[in-house]
């Protein structure tokens, strides 16, 4: 009996444990309540039912991810990629939340944009009303929705910006259809980029978002909206602990330029730009590893016509450090097109300023495929090159440059080269012959470091090596 007395203490102080948390200062404090929060968001919580005709045999038979049937709503490319074919037509169950009391309801794009009917069903049941997009826009993925209604339910929009990660969160949604459930967690991260995602600053939490949670809020403890959960990372399709969600700042400004224009337009300097690291800021002589290194230029482009160069280190933009590569981008992106902006650079040991026109986003051309090499050796970076034909050339876009034919595995090069890798420049500096090559690298003492410009299928990096 003792030993069970002592059972019954061990399992009181768990129980207790699980009830209670302390803060920075120790002091006692109860864990979350959630009830008030369901209470307060939970009618502004819509379905979000959507229809796609019936195809063609021959278009189900070529089906995509984006084509295939979705009979929990929005098994879609983000969730299982690997979807069988099943019977047309299909139909979607996601979520959304009422931004107004007249009927503007924000979801996801990736929820409607392959649909051809949408329909709103409210918290309530009882109420289901046709809706009209209004606007979509796949790169932020965030569409905009439009029901005739009055007096309806709205959601309180917060901030995303006072997040920290360790904060509490929910999430609101139907999760496998199940409408209004709530789960709960807590953020990760903020500011996550992603594959593809360059303009989505992501909230990381750790809140179970499943098929069908797609286009629904992400709530703080006062019950205002932080953001609208858009993906997770799963094997199966389903909850595995990490899940994504649109900031409400970036969902907004897209909802209102839905909303005037029924766009979204971004701003665009025509560069592709690489991360620095402590390797290559010794090779161009920064302090530390900040900054985005400009490794392709669009020829006429507005960076190009600004006067940047490829090799420049992109270190501020409109005032703005770029501490991390990814803010580059983004803020570039919300720079109004045709609105003048000013970049401060690192060329050559040197702070610069480079003054640019704003373009705007459209769509980038693919590169050129390469022929095969033929071998040169270069015994100091451990690896044969040989020049480019004329014809290559011209399918890269580029004046010179060196194919990689060979590395040797033990060399700095065998672990940071691969065959056809094309190098274009050293350090920041083009080169226009073979000779000019050897020179630039001739300039650098043995176990030096050189940062190569190379250009790899569709992609430019910078490839740090060490001279042998």
């Amino acid at each position: 009996m003792p030993a069970l007395s002592i059972d019954r203490l061990v399992f009181a102080f768990i129980l207790l444990l699980t009830l209670v948390s302390y803060d920075a200062q120790g002091q006692t404090r109860t864990l979350p309540d959630f009830t008030t929060l369901m209470k307060s968001a939970g009618p502004s919580v819509v379905n979000v039912i959507s229809t796609r005709k019936a195809q063609s045999a021959a278009a189900a038979a070529g089906g995509t991810a984006e084509s295939s049937p979705d009979p929990l709503g929005e098994l879609l490319r983000r969730f299982m990629p690997d979807l069988p074919e099943r019977a047309q037509p299909r139909q979607g169950l996601a979520s959304g939340f009422i931004i107004s009391e007249d009927g503007y309801i924000l979801t996801n794009a990736h929820v409607v944009a392959e649909f051809d009917d949408v329909n709103v069903r409210l918290a309530d049941a009882k109420r289901e009303f046709k809706a009209k997009v209004i606007g979509v826009d796949k790169r932020s993925d965030v569409a905009l929705l439009k029901v005739e209604a009055q007096g309806l339910p709205t959601a309180k929009l917060g901030s995303s910006t006072g997040l920290e990660a360790g904060d509490w969160v929910a999430a609101i949604g139907s999760p496998f259809g199940f409408a209004n459930t709530i789960t709960a967690g807590i953020v990760s991260a903020k500011g996550r980029s992603l594959p593809d995602e360059m303009y989505v600053p992501f909230i990381q939490t750790d809140v179970a978002v499943n098929p069908g949670n797609s286009g629904g809020p992400l709530l703080n403890l006062q019950g205002e909206v932080v953001g609208i959960n858009s993906m997770i990372y799963s094997g199966t399709g389903g909850y595995m602990g990490v899940s994504f969600a649109i900031p409400i700042e970036v969902a907004l400004d897209v909802s209102r330029q839905l909303r005037s224009q029924g766009k979204v337009t971004r701003g665009r300097i025509g560069i592709g730009i690489q991360p620095m690291t402590a390797e290559l800021a010794r090779s161009f002589g920064l302090a530390s590893p900040a900054g985005a290194i400009i490794v392709n230029l669009e020829k006429g482009g507005p960076a190009d016509k600004g006067g940047a160069r490829i090799g420049d280190v992109v270190l501020e933009w409109n005032g703005a450090a770029i501490d991390e590569p990814n803010e580059l981008p983004r803020r570039v992106a919300a720079s109004a097109p045709g609105s003048l902006a000013h970049m401060a650079i690192w060329r050559e040991g040197k702070r610069r300023t480079v003054e640019l026109r704003v373009g705007e986003v459209r769509a980038e051309p693919g590169a050129a495929a390469r022929e095969a090499p033929a071998k040169q050796d270069d015994p100091r970076l451990g690896m044969a090159v040989r020049e480019l034909t004329r014809a290559e050339r011209g399918a890269l876009g580029i004046d010179y440059g060196l194919m990689v034919v060979d590395v040797a595995q033990r060399s700095g090069a065998g672990s940071a080269l691969l065959p056809g890798d094309v190098i274009v420049g050293v350090n920041q500096r083009p080169f226009a012959s073979r000779q000019e090559f050897e020179r630039l690298l001739a300039a650098h003492p043995r176990g030096g470091m050189v940062a190569l410009l190379v250009r790899r299928g569709e992609a430019a990096l910078y490839v740090p090596l060490e001279l042998g």
